[in-house]
């Protein structure tokens, strides 16, 4: 309910602090006392339009805050959830107006957007006027509130469940034929290209191996007459190894007469020797690498060229080709096993619509018995509200091959306001006076079965007096006993 609502700088009042109580409160005062200007700062607090004209003369801003009590398993705590807005004891919604037309809302004093706080203000209160019906305007609301009048909230939901689930196997039967049709419209080309790929039989990272060994093999070409040279200069006709060996063993046999000279000398010679046969073992291995088949380097170069014209020819990477077998593989086998895959997907996309129909067709029976006791109860209302000679009725259109998330009905409240006269909505066919009777007789009725927990009737009494004044007084406090009433 609606604890204390704050009013600071808009238009004619500078400061403003009302408490409010459970039940039923009255808001009186002569034309031009102010009252219009509270309904108009509240609004602006539960998400209406802003407006620079509320700002009071000579004030950059004008604030409206409203503070509610909520009480476990009210519906804003699940709209709070989905805002990211922790749950307090209050929940206090503040609006910002300022002088230069810019607005902010705060929800417990973390930012919201304005049409995130209408959705909450539209949870918390029910603003009814004669001129300014804000909601019943859009008839889902009439749907909602005979659902709840029916306790038909959990058919419902399931009937939306089923909705949901008939939409996603239709869409799925559609996806499927659409890739059947497609791999159908490719067959050759896939028979093809699948036999094409399977001759060349790419394998993992076989491009970059075989670029590595070419380029290898291609530098060898260049590289192995040096390579023989050194080979011939270490090792050949000319090699140095058979004097130096011949050297050595000369001095080693001079070495115990001079072995301070010659040692160092024969280590050094030693150790050139060794180097040399290192070197010789080297080029051996290096020549050895570097003579290769003449013909491998051309069949490698032919690979190559097989497989970049492949991957060009697809318009994938060579890394690319073996999926992309496997992809055209696949499409071929949806063409085969596709017509079986469809069937199934069709009989449950069968079996969803069926499924929704019936639980559709129960729902709109439920709804149609429903508005017959709801359309009793609020005619029970409005003979004391000297509506004596007019009739409420909910109107259903029953749209079987017309369904959607909520059924297949569509759902208005209509009324006639003298026997004779062709019935029609009740948002265009009553005038003010009596749309805010009818509103009151049908808020009595569905007090506690899907109303907000405070609504405001504006000038609810307007035009009455007497007999129908007490029949209005009688049924606000009544309201007020299952909902606060404004």
């Amino acid at each position: 309910m609606l604890a204390r609502l704050s009013i600071r700088d808009i238009i004619l009042i500078d400061r403003l602090d009302i408490e409010f109580t459970s039940g039923l409160s009255v808001l009186t005062g002569e034309t031009g006392a102010g009252k219009s200007i509270l309904l108009d700062a509240f609004a602006l607090a539960l998400g209406a339009r802003g407006d620079v004209a509320l700002v009071r003369q000579g004030a950059e801003q004008g604030q409206v805050t409203a503070a509610f009590e909520l009480p476990p398993g009210h519906p804003v705590l699940a709209l709070m959830a989905e805002n990211d807005i922790p749950a307090e004891d209050e929940l206090i919604l503040r609006r910002v107006q300022f002088a230069d037309g810019r607005t902010r809302a705060f929800v417990n004093d973390q930012p919201l957007s304005a049409q995130a706080l209408k959705v909450l203000g539209m949870a918390l209160v029910e603003i009814h006027g004669q001129h300014d019906e804000r909601a019943l305007v859009d008839t889902a609301a009439h749907r909602r509130l005979l659902d709840a009048f029916g306790a038909l909230d959990g058919k419902a939901a399931e009937v939306e469940r089923l909705w949901n689930e008939r939409r996603a196997r239709a869409g799925a039967v559609a996806a499927h034929r659409a890739e059947v049709e497609r791999a159908q419209r490719e067959a050759d080309f896939l028979r093809h290209a699948v036999e094409e790929l399977k001759r060349l039989a790419p394998e993992p990272s076989e491009e970059t191996i075989l670029a590595d060994k070419r380029a290898v093999m291609m530098q060898a070409e260049k590289v192995a007459g040096d390579l023989r040279d050194a080979r011939e200069a270490v090792a050949g006709a000319q090699s140095p190894v058979p004097m130096l060996s011949a050297t050595v063993r000369r001095l080693e046999r001079r070495t115990a007469q001079a072995p301070a000279l010659i040692e160092p000398a024969v280590k050094a010679l030693d150790a050139a020797l060794t180097a040399l046969d290192d070197a010789r073992g080297h080029l051996d291995a290096a020549l050895r690498q570097a003579d290769h088949d003449p013909g491998e380097l051309e069949r490698i170069e032919e690979r190559l060229f097989a497989l970049r014209a492949a991957a060009r020819k697809y318009n994938v990477p060579v890394d690319g080709l073996n999926a992309l077998a496997a992809r055209y593989a696949a499409d071929l086998g949806l063409i085969d096993a596709g017509a079986e895959r469809l069937a199934a997907l069709e009989a449950a996309a069968r079996a969803a619509d069926a499924h929704y129909r019936e639980a559709a067709a129960a729902l709109s029976r439920d709804r149609k018995t429903a508005a017959a006791s709801l359309d009793r109860a609020v005619n029970d209302e409005l003979k004391p509200l000297k509506l004596e000679r007019a009739k409420f009725l909910t109107e259903i259109a029953t749209q079987p091959e017309e369904g959607g998330p909520h059924g297949i009905d569509r759902i208005e409240f209509w009324v006639q306001t003298n026997p004779g006269t062709r019935p029609g909505p009740l948002m265009k066919v009553a005038s003010g006076g009596e749309l805010a009777r009818f509103l009151l007789a049908l808020k009595v009725v569905l007090a506690d079965r899907g109303s907000a927990s405070t609504l405001i009737f504006d000038e609810v009494d307007t035009g009455a007096g007497g007999a129908v004044a007490d029949a209005i007084g009688v049924r606000l406090a009544r309201l007020g006993r299952r909902a606060q009433v404004i």
